[in-house]
């Protein structure tokens, strides 16, 4: 079933009302007819199933047949302070987080952070990001689309996670799996919990030094070294395992 999002205000009593790119997608690509079912979210903390009733050139109407509220989201906000990766890595890493349920995604320049974005390529690197998240979320059925944010300084991510619950940051280094295991352990839902990741080549110590002062805490993923775009979703994985009810 395809899925959509809305705003609040498109959505009536009986009836949601699409506007802007989808109408297009619905129409031209998906060529889809009044009677089909989609599934229209309002992006914050309801599904709407529905059925088409009317596709004009620049609207939908859909009959509302069904809410559920709550729906596929995880019970703790999770938030991915990634490390500038090189290439398009940091598309795939924001696509797998989204599928995974990670609330948003920041993206992090850090001392051995090989790309440098000037103001014009971040914005248009952010637009796009934002576009995966968007389609990542549609494809797992997401009930938000995660915002992936303008890129931080390691400082600025620092503090931004500082009103957090939990916060880790793997580190190669870091010994003691069962702290680890316990650390997640303790992690709950109504909480927010941030997770560095750094970009290939890690962190440097004193960066770490630096995460541990501000109360983030060095867990170790085992004996084997992950690539900066598997660290984050391994980190994830578990933790959406573990959240599942």
């Amino acid at each position: 079933m395809y899925h959509f999002f809305v705003n609040q205000d498109q959505i009536g009593p009986e009836t949601v009302t699409v506007t802007g790119p989808d109408v297009n997608h619905i129409k031209n690509v998906l060529r889809m007819k009044p009677g089909e079912e989609v599934l229209i979210s309002n992006g914050v903390d309801r599904d709407y199933l529905c059925k088409l009733e009317t596709i004009a050139a620049d609207s939908v109407t859909a009959a509302i047949v069904s809410v559920t509220e709550g729906g596929t989201e995880l019970p703790v906000k999770f938030y991915l302070f990634q490390g500038l990766p090189k290439s398009d890595k940091m598309e795939l890493i924001i696509q797998k987080a989204v599928e995974l349920g990670v609330y948003q995604v920041i993206p992090v320049e850090t001392r051995r952070t090989v790309v440098k974005l000037d103001a014009k390529k971040e914005d248009a690197k952010v637009r796009r990001w934002n576009a995966v998240s968007e389609s990542a979320a549609k494809q797992s059925k997401r009930l938000i689309i995660p915002e992936v944010t303008g890129v931080m300084s390691f400082r600025e991510a620092l503090q931004y996670a500082g009103g957090f619950d939990k916060n880790i940051i793997p580190f190669e280094h870091a010994e003691g799996m069962a702290d680890t295991k316990a650390y997640f352990t303790g992690i709950r839902p109504g909480m927010s919990c941030g997770i560095f990741i750094g970009p290939e080549g890690g962190f440097e110590d004193d960066e770490i030094a630096m995460a541990s002062k501000a109360g983030v805490k060095p867990v170790t993923l085992g004996k084997r070294i992950l690539r900066t775009e598997t660290a984050g979703l391994a980190v994830l994985s578990v933790l959406m395992f573990q959240m599942e009810n």
